[in-house]
């Protein structure tokens, strides 16, 4: 349970993060759903220490993409 909460909280880190990037290019809400795009794609993986740097990385080329 406190590995949950624990990545639930760096999930909300990524998306402050991205918010502050790319807040020229995209709204809140485009880069919490592109966040939760990109966390949806490891939700299956057992192991969960890396899965934020992991969604970060995924979601910010996502934002670099549409933002091209």
């Amino acid at each position: 349970m406190a590995e949950k909460n624990r990545e639930e909280d760096a999930i909300r880190g990524v998306v402050e993060r991205l918010k502050i990037a790319f807040s020229s290019f995209h709204s809140a809400g485009e880069i919490e759903t592109v966040v939760a795009k990109a966390h949806a794609t490891f939700s299956e993986r057992p192991v969960r220490e890396f899965i934020p740097v992991l969604v970060e990385r995924r979601a910010r080329a996502m934002l670099n993409d549409s933002s091209a």
